[in-house]
This record gives C-alpha cells, sequence and structure tokens, in this order.
C-alpha cells in the first residue's frame, strides 16, 4: 500500500514538473514575441518609405538595415524634420550636401525643397553614405563623418591619438561619438528584428 502511495504521489509529482517546464517554456515564448513586437515599434520599418530605402539601398551598395539606422537616428521617420543647423528630412541633409550631391555627384539640378521629399531625401542620403564608405573604406568611419563633415573626420584620421591605419579609434567631439554608437546600436536592432 505505501509503495503504491510512493508511486502515486512520484507521478502526481513528475506530473507538476512537466507541466510547470511546459508553462515555463510558453511563458519564454509569449515573452519573446512581446518584447519583438515592443522592439519593432520602437525600431520600425515605415512602409511608406520600404520601397526607397529597398531601391536605394539595393542602387549604391548601403546595407538596408544601415539606411534604416541612420533615419531612425536623424529623424525618427519625421519626413518634415528640422535640425537646429539647417538639415532636413529623413536623412537630415544639409544644403551644401544636397547641393554638392545634386550638382556634382548625380549632375541633376534640383531645387533646394526637395530635401523634404522622403524618396530624394532617402536617396541623396544613402547615396551619400555610399560615398563615404568609399572614401573612408568601413561604416564607422562613414557614419562618423555622416554626422560630423569629411573636414572633422580628415583631420581626426591624420591624427595618430584618434586614429590607426585610416580607421578612427576615438572620436574626440561626444556628439558624433554617441550619434556613431546610437546609429550602430540601431543598425544591430535591424540586423536582429528584420
Amino acid at each position: 500500500m505505501r509503495s503504491t502511495r510512493k508511486n502515486m504521489n512520484g507521478m502526481g509529482m513528475a506530473k507538476i514538473v512537466l507541466i510547470l517546464i511546459a508553462v515555463s517554456i510558453a511563458f519564454g515564448f509569449l515573452f519573446d514575441f512581446v518584447a519583438t513586437k515592443i522592439e519593432c515599434a520602437i525600431y520600425p520599418q515605415p512602409s511608406e518609405y520600404a520601397e526607397y530605402v529597398c531601391k536605394y539601398s539595393s542602387e549604391y551598395g548601403v546595407p538596408e538595415e544601415l539606411v534604416w539606422a541612420v533615419i531612425k537616428t536623424e529623424s525618427n521617420f519625421k519626413a518634415s524634420a528640422v535640425s537646429g543647423v539647417g538639415a532636413v528630412g529623413l536623412m537630415q541633409l544639409m544644403p551644401d550636401t544636397f547641393n554638392e550631391i545634386t550638382n556634382l555627384r548625380l549632375n541633376e539640378r534640383l531645387d533646394a525643397g526637395m530635401r523634404y521629399d522622403p524618396e530624394t531625401n532617402i536617396r541623396y542620403g544613402t547615396y551619400y553614405l555610399s560615398y563615404l564608405y568609399a572614401r573612408y573604406g568601413n561604416w564607422s568611419t562613414a557614419i562618423a563623418a555622416y554626422n560630423a563633415g569629411l573636414g572633422k573626420v580628415d583631420e581626426w584620421l591624420e591624427n595618430d591619438d584618434y586614429a590607426t591605419d585610416n580607421t578612427l579609434t576615438y572620436i574626440p567631439y561626444k556628439e558624433t561619438r554617441n550619434y556613431v554608437q546610437k546609429v550602430q546600436k540601431a543598425l544591430q536592432m535591424y540586423e536582429d528584428l528584420y
């Protein structure tokens, strides 16, 4: 009689353990699902821009996830965004950068107001990222130049305190250093989520 009770108690415990394991696994899947949904809300890929990001990242050889990360960091997907220094649009193009790209690089004649147009802004911003990558040979330095400008990055690359083998090892501007970190974090999120 005692061995039967022990057996029944042992079987009951095994069932409880199995139920607890099943509930834990289900909770883990649910938690992962909810966390992913939250992360996707924080790092979205708005459908109204997806075609442009896909098209121009492919055309100019820039990873899609990097374009999304720059847009997220620069404007948080606000096409009408304007910075205190005059950068505008989704990818926050400066007037001089826009003029250089339109006149010298792509040999087009676009009105400065076109910087607000989402397709034009994504096209030009993506082109500019590809240009910076071709110039510097790595994305971190290209991202730093996107924020601080070519002149500053060229200066830093000439300084042994900031660069080794034409690669930035330290960014002296806190704003640019933080910017590069934000873009890299967003890039990692886009790579993980999509």
